[in-house]
């Protein structure tokens, strides 16, 4: 199996937006980060790899089969994480964890007792008295406990604390030391797929921007500083974002030895995070 996930060609369209021609690739033992604003189809994206959604036209293919024709067989393997939690409120998280159980043939419950250890949870606390952060614990110790071959995440990490957004990190990359395992990561905290992604896939605006390798992004980005008196409307073009003030400018470029050889040592030349690169693509 060359790819866990496949997705060619998705389109859905909506009255007011439309994910269009989206195509990219997961293999196995890697983390995919999945970046973009607010509403640029990152969460319609994964509604419809999860068949949450009907899709217009295009192809899904998970552990190399039709992600509709062999739905129950696919999702066996999955192990989901949204940042929203649809769970019975009155229930504890035992009798949830019954539940849940019962659909994954290869649920585990020793592992889901260490992970209720690992994440300082108690299996008798009904779900409505957990906190945003102990309710996602308890996602991902549900995603993690029937040894899924991919895990899919949307925005997981979304306003947890530092501490345990890192405790998350550390054991998504023990996850992938297995190397058939393989882990779709949506998000906008670009800082936390800095640490652990080794592919980022790019939308804005319902389209992809770029899904390269995460290192091949940082090195071909760059931020650019320097005065606002070298600046005209040539120079400017060749920036994929500019922001200017009276005291200086910065921008994002994918072709910086342009500017070093035109400007030398008139201009800092910077590595650029993929938030620079989100943000500047995004707003230009």
């Amino acid at each position: 199996m060359k790819h866990i996930l496949e997705v060619k060609e998705l389109r859905k369209k909506f009255k007011n937006f439309t994910l269009d021609n989206i195509s990219f690739n997961l293999e196995p033992g890697y983390i995919m980060g999945f970046i973009g604003p607010n509403g640029a189809g990152k969460s319609t994206t994964i509604k419809l790899i999860m068949n949450l959604i009907k899709k217009d036209e295009g192809e899904i293919k998970i552990f190399g089969k039709d992600h509709i024709k062999y739905e129950k067989e696919v999702k066996d393997r999955i192990g989901f994480v949204y940042d929203q939690n649809y769970y019975y409120e009155d229930l504890t998280i035992n009798q949830m964890k019954n539940i849940v159980a019962s659909f994954y043939s290869k649920w585990d419950d020793n592992q889901f007792s260490y992970y209720m250890h690992q994440f300082g949870l108690n299996p008798k606390s009904k779900i409505k008295t957990l906190s945003k952060g102990m309710k996602m614990k308890f996602s991902l110790a549900i995603a993690l406990s029937h040894h899924a071959d991919l895990i899919i995440m949307d925005e997981p990490t979304s306003g947890l604390d530092p501490v345990f957004r890192r405790e998350i990190l550390d054991i998504l990359y023990d996850i992938i030391q297995d190397e058939n395992k393989s882990i779709f990561f949506s998000t906008h905290i670009t800082t936390d797929l800095e640490k652990i992604a080794d592919y980022i896939t790019f939308i804005n605006n319902g389209k992809i921007v770029f899904s390269k390798s995460k290192d091949e992004v940082l090195e071909s980005y760059a931020i650019v500083k320097g005065d606002p008196d070298i600046l005209n409307e040539e120079i400017r073009k060749k920036f994929i974002g500019l922001r200017e003030t009276k005291f200086g400018f910065e921008g994002l470029t994918d072709d910086f030895n342009v500017f070093k050889k035109t400007f030398g040592d008139r201009v800092l030349i910077e590595k650029a995070s993929l938030e620079d690169i989100m943000v500047y693509s995004v707003r230009g």
